[in-house]
């Protein structure tokens, strides 16, 4: 089973009029993780996709959805997809890989149907794409990885790159995952924003009463999500992206835009904040 729900792009003055209610419609996704389905969400932000697919021990294949008016999902797009589950394997362009947790498998535009079996939980991302390129799994110790923050500012953790262009060659998908150290609980501080780029954010590795405060918004008209265990975030150009949480987490990031320059932000200090 396949469910698809599509995303407007909002306006930073809209934005900042909505609700709590109104803010988690259009930026939280929820659910995404349901046994034997895929679940997508097609947002108009750079016609960026999240979702997930969750075989439970069966098949699930990812083909062809109406959004894109496509022969195939994959015929104009690359996607990247994390298991964030048990052992499962992904299927596509005539070749299996078995993804082990923790693993990033990219494939290329023009990579055909995509097989999800065995007990993966496959976080799954898609940008358009201008030519074909290599399909290639990406484990832990392929992946590079950066040490930054500090106990002092409850923000050390674990940066890994996967689908980045010190690792390997997208079109214009970047992806990675971020852990945070025992008795650290901020993320991405100082903030910051990239007007060439939106990005997205789940949260995963939480226990069920877990809950990361995610900070949005311009960065003088901040707004604030509670999001929870596999929940993500869909995060504009003109809005920070920063959190806190109660207990450990990980976040996935993944980004699509003019470039994959992962240096290429525009940060603000704390103290610019409002």
């Amino acid at each position: 089973m396949i469910h698809v729900e599509t995303r407007h792009a909002i306006h930073p003055d809209h934005a900042k009029g909505m609700d709590t209610a109104e803010l988690r419609r259009h930026f939280l996704t929820e659910g995404m993780f349901a046994d034997a389905q895929i679940r997508l969400v097609y947002s108009h932000y750079d016609r960026f996709v999240v979702g997930a697919a969750v075989p439970a021990g069966g098949n699930l294949v990812l083909d062809r959805i109406a959004e894109t008016r496509t022969d195939s999902f994959l015929e104009r797009r690359e996607m990247g997809i994390v298991n964030i589950g048990d052992a499962g394997d992904v299927a596509a362009a005539g070749q299996t890989w078995n993804m082990e947790t923790g693993d990033v498998l990219y494939l290329g535009m023009g990579s055909g149907a995509v097989t999800f079996g065995g007990g993966g939980r496959f976080y799954i991302v898609s940008c358009p794409a201008h030519r074909e390129l290599p399909c290639r799994l990406v484990t832990m110790d392929n992946a590079k990885e950066m040490r930054t923050g500090a106990t002092e500012t409850s923000n050390k953790r674990t940066i890994r790159q996967f689908i980045h262009p010190l690792v390997m060659e997208s079109c214009q998908l970047v992806l990675g995952y971020t852990t945070l150290e025992d008795g650290s609980v901020w993320n991405t501080i100082p903030s910051h924003v990239h007007d060439r780029r939106m990005e997205a954010y789940l949260y995963h590795g939480m226990s069920p009463q877990s809950r990361v405060l995610h900070l949005m918004g311009e960065p003088q008209e901040t707004r604030h999500l509670f999001v929870a265990n596999e929940q993500a975030v869909l995060s504009p150009p003109w809005s920070i992206h920063s959190g806190a949480g109660i207990g450990g987490y990980t976040f996935i990031w993944a980004m699509a835009g003019d470039n994959v320059d992962y240096t290429d932000m525009d940060f603000i200090q704390p103290e610019d904040l409002r």
